[in-house]
Parts: C-alpha cells; sequence; structure tokens
C-alpha cells in the first residue's frame, strides 16, 4: 500500500507571521489523528523558518516551492538546495506548471533540478500536467507523459522511490474547474502503466502519484478513494486551515 501524501502549496502568499500563524492552525486541526498520511507545507522561501518552528515537534514536514540545480553560483535570486535544507524542508516541488508557463522552465531544466535535490537529500515532489488545449487537441498522453520521462530520465531505481510525481491539469489549477476522478484517474493510470513498462512492478508499484487542480473538502474523499491517486499537492484550499485540515482527513 502506498501511503498517500498531502501538499500545501502556499505559492506566493503569507509573510512569515501569518504563515505561522496559518502552520500552527493547521498543526492544531490536523493533529496526530493521521498517522497514515504525510502532510508538507510549502510556504512561500521567506516564510520557511517561521513555519519550521511551527511545525517543530510534529509529524507535518516542510518543503519548498522551487530551487536551483546548482549549490551556490553567480545566480541572482535563485536559492540553492543547500540554503533550503538549513531552512528544516525535507521535501520540494519542482516542475510547477506556473514555473513552466511563467518562468520558461523546460523539462531539461526541471531534470537538474530533480537530481540536484536527490543529491542534497530532499525528496521531489515533480509536476506534470497538460493545457486545456492539449487535452481537447488529444495530446494528453504525449505531453503528460513526455513530462514524466524527461524528468526522470538518466535516474536510478533506488532514485525514482524517493520521488512523488503530481499530475496537475493545468487548466484545473486555480480555476475552480476540477478533472472528475474518472478523468484523474485515467491520467494517474496512464502514468503507472508506463512507469511499469519503463521501470517495473518494483518502482510502479511504490512510487506516489498525487492529484492537484482545485482539490476541496467537497471533492477530495472521491479523489482519493481512486486506485491511483495517491494524495494530492493543494492550492487555494491549504490557505485555509479547515479546508486543508478537511481534505488530509479525506486522504486517511
Amino acid at each position: 500500500m502506498r501511503r498517500p501524501l498531502v501538499a500545501g502549496n502556499w505559492k506566493m502568499y503569507k509573510t512569515a507571521e501569518p504563515a505561522e500563524e496559518l502552520a500552527r492552525s493547521i498543526v492544531a486541526q490536523v493533529g496526530r489523528d493521521c498517522e497514515v498520511v504525510d502532510v508538507v507545507l510549502c510556504p512561500p522561501f521567506t516564510s520557511l523558518q517561521a513555519v519550521h518552528e511551527a511545525l517543530a515537534g510534529t509529524p507535518i514536514a516542510l518543503g519548498a516551492q522551487n530551487m536551483h540545480w546548482e549549490n551556490e553560483g553567480a545566480f541572482t535570486g535563485e536559492i540553492s538546495p543547500a540554503m533550503i535544507l538549513t531552512t528544516g524542508c525535507t521535501y520540494v516541488i519542482l516542475g510547477h506548471s506556473e514555473r513552466r508557463q511563467y518562468f520558461a522552465e523546460t523539462d531539461e531544466q526541471v531534470n537538474r533540478k530533480l537530481k540536484a535535490a536527490l543529491g542534497a537529500g530532499l525528496s521531489p515532489i515533480v509536476c506534470v500536467g497538460e493545457t486545456l488545449q492539449q487535452r481537447e487537441a488529444g495530446q494528453i498522453e504525449a505531453v503528460v507523459l513526455g513530462q514524466v520521462q524527461a524528468a526522470l530520465q538518466g535516474l536510478s531505481e533506488s532514485e525514482l522511490l524517493k520521488i512523488a510525481l503530481a499530475y496537475e491539469p493545468v487548466w484545473a489549477i486555480g480555476t475552480g474547474r476540477t478533472a472528475t476522478p474518472a478523468q484523474a484517474e485515467e491520467v494517474h493510470s496512464l502514468i503507472r502503466t508506463s512507469l511499469h513498462q519503463q521501470y517495473g512492478e518494483g518502482v510502479a508499484g511504490a512510487l506516489r502519484i498525487q492529484y492537484g487542480g482545485s482539490v476541496k473538502p467537497e471533492n477530495a474523499a472521491e479523489l482519493f478513494t481512486q486506485k491511483n491517486i495517491d494524495g494530492g499537492l493543494i492550492g487555494g484550499a491549504a490557505l485555509k486551515a479547515d479546508s486543508f485540515a478537511a481534505i488530509v482527513k479525506a486522504a486517511c
């Protein structure tokens, strides 16, 4: 059985003090009732230290939203894996569609970041997903599997087992539109079948695949009960403690 993973991506919201308040409220509401689920909070870089302090002594982990592949260098404005580690992070989100769309992040860059994250001992959450135009053109398989294969290129089986994938249809992120459980399960199954063909049952059966894209307390349980969906990468609903806690409990 794969252990569900529910991560909150706070995006560019919450300065340090409100972030710490939100984290403490989530800790209070999630508590220790749901020990079968891995929970991660991913605030902005400037709030990582504050949230780390709020999570101290709890089972909830801390994650960053992005990173550079180099440990240091003349990369103005970037954050390295080594820097992320100093804040207490154990997870990092890579290849989110907003990084690809707004900052021209490529599959090759995602692969380099993934290798660097693994080398630093971080647990990467690698995002993949198609746009509405690509879906309507019948390109789901080519786009999503292409992103998966490019991201995982050159990794060993032991490295693959340290990764989580997050399928996030771009047309469902922040739009209020959610893939139906059947639509989401279809793509998750497609990804897992591809992993089985390329890497075997050991990897395919163990690697966690989250769903992301307008997940709410109202639809979380139905999504998470699908055979190949192993929790969620939550955006807007992660910015309110009660809604995020309800989503976590739906994964229990």
